[in-house]
């Protein structure tokens, strides 16, 4: 399988490439802000021709740009990307009816397997259990809380059926039942740790998971695009190649 690296010169890109051969891929090119920094493409849309499947960790300015070129080449693309909006959702939902797209804001198996954890436990506690998502990552980290915070809050929501998130604790007040609440730690190298608390009145459940290699995420978008190359056109999660 070939591949093009969309953000090929940050920490995900660069990891992505490094592991690629282990599983049998080749980095055709890579793209990045200031261009394309390998391979012998002119431009984004010249490597998205050229490859079975782009992997997309750059940034959400970047995302109209990376969707159409896609688009237009009728290429997968697995899009790791944090941060987006609702505008940047109704995007790849819109490139979706033409492509397959997955799109995760954590692309480690085990971080996915715990949000599925999180589902169930928080769909068998009663609104009595409050839910805390504590996380931490490298100082460099820019959106706070993380997209796997969101991804997890998300999960414990869809367990409950609601929708409710308190994401800033700065203006007080007494804690509100059925509300999920989130704090944001930065700081050193930490490549990423996230714990949800369930607790009520005498007792505690804390599922959790620590990233300690960025390996982890390069591998799961590496078996994220093996497995996307072969879909039909539609929007994916990693739920869905793991059959969660």
């Amino acid at each position: 399988m070939r591949i093009g690296i969309i953000g090929a010169a940050g920490r995900m890109g660069q990891a992505i490439a490094g592991l690629a051969p282990e599983l049998d891929v080749t980095v055709a090119g890579g793209f990045d802000r200031d261009g394309v920094v390998s391979g012998d493409y002119a431009d984004l849309p010249a490597l998205a021709g050229a490859v079975d499947v782009l992997i997309d960790f750059s940034n959400p300015e970047a995302l109209a740009a990376n969707l159409e070129a896609a688009r237009l080449a009728g290429t997968p693309i697995v899009i790791g990307t944090t941060g987006l909006g609702s505008d940047h959702h109704a995007a790849i939902d819109a490139a979706a009816l033409r492509i397959a797209i997955l799109q995760t804001a954590n692309t480690s198996l085990g971080v996915n397997v715990l949000a599925a954890l999180v589902e169930q436990a928080a769909q068998k506690l009663g609104p009595d259990w409050d839910i805390e998502i504590v996380e931490m990552h490298h100082r460099h980290k820019v959106d706070a809380p993380s997209g796997t915070a969101l991804l997890l809050g998300a999960a414990a929501n869809a367990g409950r059926g609601t929708a409710s998130n308190r994401l800033d604790r700065m203006a007080g007040g007494a804690r509100q039942e059925g509300d999920i609440y989130y704090a944001s730690l930065r700081g050193g190298s930490v490549a990423g740790d996230h714990q949800v608390v369930f607790a009520t009145e005498g007792e505690r459940i804390e599922l959790g998971h620590r990233a300690e290699s960025r390996a982890i995420f390069a591998r799961g978008a590496l078996r994220a695009a093996q497995w996307l190359r072969s879909q039909q056109a539609g929007r994916y999660t990693m739920a869905d190649m793991l059959g969660l």
